[in-house]
C-alpha cells in the first residue's frame, strides 16, 4: 500500500513539473528558461526536477513528445468528420489556437533545439501531413483545386501559418495570431489553391 502511495505521488509530482514546464516554455521560450525556473513553478526543489530528468535536454524532449501527442490527437479528433480540405484546415487552425503559445515557441526555436526534441517536432508535422494531404489529393482528383505535387501544398500552407506565428510581436502582440488573423489566412491560401485568387483581387480593383 505505501509502495502504491509513494508510486502515485511520485507521478502526480512528474506531472507538475511537466505541466509547469510547458507553461513556462511557452512564456519564457524554450531555450531561455531554466530548470530551476520550471522548478519554482512546479512547487518543488531544483533537485526533484533532476531526480525525474536526467538532463534538461530529458526535459525538453519529454515535454514536446507529449505536446506532439496532444496536437496530433486533436488534429485527428477534429479531422475526422472533415471531407474537405478547407474544412481541415479550419481543424488544424483550431488545434494550433489552443496550443498556440508553445507551438509558436516550436516553430521560432526549431533550429535550436536538441536532436531528440527537434525530430520530434518533425513528427508533429508529419502527422499532420498525413491528414491534409490525403483530403487534398481527393479534392485534385476531383478537379476543386489545382493539381500539385502534396508536399508543395502542405508547405505553402504551414509556411503561411509559421510566418504569421513567427512574426506574432508585429501582428498581433497582445492576443491569439490565429484568432485573429486564421480565417483570412485560410481564405487566401484556398483562393491560391483554387487558381483564383489573382482573379477576385484583379476584379476588386477593377
Amino acid at each position: 500500500m505505501k509502495n502504491n502511495q509513494r508510486q502515485l505521488q511520485k507521478e502526480q509530482t512528474r506531472r507538475k513539473i511537466l505541466d509547469a514546464a510547458f507553461s513556462e516554455f511557452g512564456a519564457r521560450g524554450i531555450m531561455a528558461t531554466r530548470m530551476q525556473d520550471i522548478a519554482k513553478a512546479a512547487g518543488v526543489s531544483h533537485g526533484t526536477v533532476f531526480a525525474h530528468f536526467a538532463n534538461y535536454e530529458a526535459m525538453i524532449t519529454t515535454v514536446i513528445e507529449e505536446f506532439g501527442g496532444k496536437m496530433t490527437l486533436r488534429t485527428h479528433e477534429l479531422a475526422c468528420d472533415c471531407r474537405e480540405v478547407r474544412e481541415l484546415l479550419a481543424a488544424h487552425l483550431t488545434s494550433i489556437m489552443e496550443f498556440e503559445d508553445f507551438y509558436t515557441r516550436l516553430v521560432v526555436e526549431a533550429r535550436l533545439l536538441p536532436t531528440a526534441a527537434r525530430d520530434t517536432f518533425i513528427m508533429i508535422q508529419s502527422a499532420v501531413s498525413f491528414h491534409i494531404n490525403q483530403a487534398a489529393q481527393r479534392e485534385m482528383d476531383a478537379g476543386n483545386i489545382r493539381a500539385m505535387p502534396l508536399a508543395l501544398f502542405f508547405n505553402t500552407w504551414m509556411a503561411l501559418i509559421h510566418y504569421y506565428l513567427s512574426n506574432g510581436y508585429l501582428f498581433a502582440p497582445e492576443g491569439c495570431v490565429m484568432k485573429r488573423y486564421g480565417g483570412m489566412l485560410l481564405e487566401h491560401f484556398m483562393g491560391l489553391a483554387r487558381g483564383d485568387c489573382g482573379e477576385k483581387e484583379t476584379a476588386e480593383n477593377a
